[in-house]
């Protein structure tokens, strides 16, 4: 969000762990371990294009996540989702060559259809030429599977290539915005905790997506949206906050929607949110101007996920029921979630993206 971040430092913690001494209370994929020796996210961040597009050494973790809602010529619907994750496993700039280097690199990938979902994960240490992202010319890959700017002159975002592939699944699109990207929270101060807890983030959520996805031997000529989310930070989360609920939403009359809920072990859970016109410019939305209500769960082997919601916005007079294309979306990768497109109808339609984390 995606709060898009997972589970880059919980990773590298199961990487370095040497003993089986009880661990602190540390909240969500250990998102809320102390971090004091790591670079903090403070208020007032002047963003830098495209140096920010890359890595930011000396924070603990950061990631870029990409979704699309797709459709082909017979209205078949389809969802992907490509992430790269980079954690640090100390301190630092990271800047020692080969095993060295310090940094994990963890990729996500996946694609939902009504029918079925299919995910991929892929690891790789920084260093020895497996993963990277570099900002001019901008790209993110693991392995083979990239994230990669087409464009000649100008914002690299304007013209992207993505692709990725699993077991019964590969995607190959081309993504094309000519609107600016978006900062989310205050002026890309992403705040998720009454504690002070934030992230730096930004958005492009105004890609227009075209190209194939391919499941278990069929290809499909598509068409859509996409969304890209990136956020960096050191300690995104506290001890007591246990998962979230993140929306990436695109209305029918053009604008987007962006909320998210953190759940709290003990309390009422921290929610915020950002109204995006279609023209681009943004309204951050405060709790009091939010309501999530789920509606129907999901049982997905032990885990019950709300997979129908009620979203409202009275401000802005929306009020729809969001609903899960394959309410069996489960990412059943390192660290377990839910992802996948939904749907929705009622004051306005449209389609987007759910992440639930912690169920």
């Amino acid at each position: 969000m995606n709060i898009k971040w997972l589970m880059p430092l919980a990773v590298a913690v199961m990487l370095v762990a040497c003993d089986d001494k009880q661990q602190p209370e540390s909240g969500f994929a250990g998102l809320g371990n102390e971090a004091d020796a790591y670079t903090q996210v403070k208020p007032g961040r002047v963003f830098s294009f495209p140096e920010d597009h890359g890595q930011h050494p000396g924070f603990r973790i950061e990631w870029w996540y990409v979704t699309a809602t797709l459709k082909d010529d017979a209205g078949q619907q389809f969802g992907v989702q490509w992430t790269l994750f980079r954690s640090a496993l100390r301190p630092g700039t990271q800047t020692g060559s080969g095993w060295n280097e310090g940094t994990i690199w963890l990729g996500h990938a996946a694609a939902t259809s009504s029918s079925g979902h299919y995910v991929a994960e892929r690891y790789a240490r920084g260093g020895v030429g497996q993963a990277n992202v570099t900002s001019a010319p901008f790209s993110a890959w693991i392995d083979d599977w990239a994230f990669t700017s087409t464009a000649q002159t100008g914002d690299p975002l304007a013209s992207m290539h993505l692709k990725a592939s699993g077991k019964d699944f590969r995607y190959d699109l081309h993504l094309n915005s000519s609107k600016p990207l978006v900062l989310q929270g205050e002026q890309g101060y992403s705040q998720k905790s009454e504690a002070g807890q934030a992230s730096y983030y930004y958005s492009q959520p105004f890609f227009d997506a075209k190209g194939s996805v391919v499941i278990e031997g069929k290809t499909y000529q598509v068409t859509g949206n996409a969304w890209l989310d990136r956020e960096w930070s050191s300690q995104p989360l506290t001890a007591n906050q246990s998962g979230w609920d993140w929306f990436s939403l695109q209305l029918a009359d053009g604008d987007r929607l962006m909320l998210y809920r953190i759940r709290h072990k003990k309390g009422d859970p921290y929610l915020t949110g950002n109204w995006i016109s279609a023209d681009g410019t943004t309204r951050m939305l405060h709790a009091n101007e939010i309501s999530l209500e789920p509606l129907k769960e999901t049982l997905i082997g032990e885990h019950k996920v709300p997979t129908r919601w009620r979203v409202r916005v009275p401000g802005k007079n929306l009020d729809i029921t969001t609903d899960a294309l394959n309410p069996a979306a489960w990412m059943g990768v390192s660290i377990p979630y839910w992802e996948g497109p939904v749907r929705f109808s009622g004051s306005q339609g449209g389609v987007g993206y759910l992440e639930m984390t912690g169920y």
